[in-house]
């Protein structure tokens, strides 16, 4: 298809290129739901910047050479819009027991259920990070990293646009009521909480945002990669434009972490600090220790493995027997995508010893998407240690093994180090805070987070990035608060 007609339509109040204007149907139900979204976002979304001027990007196209223009906009008016990739004339599904059919345009009957269920828990995801993170403004290290953060909040909202279109066209009543219940439900509330644990936790401070982005959007995006794949067409042109908005978010992440370890060994330097483990040294010098830092590593990266479910599922299995949810890149996958008879190895615990065991592959799939996950997360690990190695200090930030701190899988009811060593619970109560943040690093964390708001300043905990965002000098002024 000609990219030129994918172009977005702005004469509805809801910026699309799915021909809204003459799908009266759904933009009444659209423009229905849209107050109630407006409200959630003024109740919800940042807090104590709505009126602000936020130099912000805006899809408006799917070209993947210009699909976005910079502006001043009050998050409150920006343009979400419904984009979905070109459809590719043709396609087939790519995997499962349907595997070189065409594919669907409409919903197939026998997986209503299992497709709304999968959309619905997407979404559930997009506008609970908005409520995460909601107070975080009010601490924001630069207007760079406000701008960040911002950016990042009305892309998820976007995305939770995404997902209600889906529900909205494909889904009838049932699609509305989901749609309603995504505006109800609160992160970590006790009566309504988000579907998914890591969307219920707190987001206290700056180091948790760049932590979040890194592990937990990154989870996004293999879900994403998995559902871009779906055999059901307007779910994988959904998520196709979404990868291109979700590559910022980890951007944000993986550039957020590599400046406040930059940050920190540049104050150990020059404090003459040789020893990483001086947290009390190192903290004097206003910064984080990097102790401190792979403690918060730990904690996103465990709470980000129990995103992906258990580690064999038949859920997992049927979802991709049915063509809807694949897996990583599939089709560059060299098998036959039926996996009828396929195995993958899983670690499980087998008589109190981690084990690998060979799994059928068809239930094995979230394992082998959180490998996949394991391994992308593995390039930002080399670009901190490289910072920290190139400054002269023997210190390497590390993944902890995946039976640590789980609350879902195989390793739920087991405690073990993050080197893999299974311990005791009175082992475990002792020795928590060596691995994982105690009160007393958040304490810590938090007194560091006093705002920076003047153009071109930092907080003394961070670096500045090595360039701006569109190109703009180190003292543009990414937000304009009103005084």
């Amino acid at each position: 298809m000609n990219v030129n007609t994918m172009n977005v339509d702005y004469s509805t109040k809801i910026p699309n290129n799915v021909n809204l204007a003459e799908d009266r149907q759904v933009l009444k139900a659209l423009e229905g739901w849209h107050p109630g979204y407006i409200d959630w976002w003024n109740d919800m979304g940042p807090d104590g910047f709505q009126q602000s001027l936020v130099y912000l990007r805006t899809a408006y196209s799917v070209d993947p050479r210009g699909w976005a223009k910079f502006d001043y906009v009050r998050m409150p008016d920006y343009r979400w819009g419904i984009l979905l990739a070109p459809r590719e004339e043709n396609r087939v599904i790519p995997f499962g027991e349907h595997y070189g059919q065409p594919a669907w345009q409409e919903v197939p009957g026998e997986y209503r259920a299992m497709l709304r269920r999968l959309i619905v828990i997407q979404g559930d995801t997009e506008p609970a990070s908005v409520e995460q993170q909601r107070h975080l403004g009010k601490t924001a290290p630069s207007l760079y990293d406000l701008r960040n953060l911002f950016q990042v909040n009305v892309e998820e909202g976007r995305h939770l646009w995404a997902m209600v279109y889906l529900l909205q066209k494909y889904f009838g009543r049932d699609g509305r009521e989901e749609a309603d219940e995504l505006l109800r439900r609160r992160s970590g509330d006790a009566d309504s909480p988000r579907m998914l644990g890591a969307f219920n936790e707190a987001t206290p401070d700056w180091l948790s945002f760049f932590m979040f982005t890194y592990f937990t959007d990154r989870d996004g995006k293999m879900q994403l990669h998995s559902l871009a794949q779906s055999g059901f067409d307007p779910l994988s042109r959904t998520c196709r434009f979404m990868l291109t908005e979700e590559a910022h978010h980890m951007f944000v992440g993986e550039t957020g972490i590599s400046r406040v370890v930059q940050r920190t060994v540049e104050a150990m330097k020059a404090a003459g600090i040789g020893d990483p483990a001086d947290v009390a040294g190192v903290r004097a010098l206003g910064v984080i220790d990097l102790p401190t830092i792979q403690k918060k590593l730990h904690l996103h990266y465990s709470l980000s493995l129990d995103l992906f479910g258990s580690e064999v599922s038949t859920n997992g299995a049927n979802a991709y027997n049915a063509g809807i949810k694949g897996r990583f890149r599939e089709t560059q996958i060299q098998d036959d995508h039926r996996l009828q008879n396929d195995t993958y190895p899983v670690l499980k615990l087998v008589n109190g010893e981690i084990k690998r065991v060979d799994e059928p592959a068809l239930t094995a799939l979230n394992m082998r998407l959180r490998d996949d996950y394991t391994q992308d997360c593995v390039k930002g690990l080399l670009r901190w240690n490289k910072i920290i190695a190139t400054a002269g200090y023997d210190f390497k930030l590390a993944l902890p093994n995946v039976a640590f701190h789980r609350q879902i899988g195989e390793f739920k009811d087991v405690h073990a180090t993050p080197d893999g060593v299974l311990i005791d619970d009175a082992t475990w109560n002792r020795r928590r805070s060596e691995w994982l943040p105690s009160t007393e690093d958040g304490d810590f964390i938090g007194s560091l987070m006093t705002p920076v708001t003047e153009t071109g300043g930092f907080a003394n905990w961070i670096s500045p990035p090595k360039v701006g965002i569109d190109n703009k000098p180190g003292d543009f002024e990414y937000v304009k608060i009103e005084t």
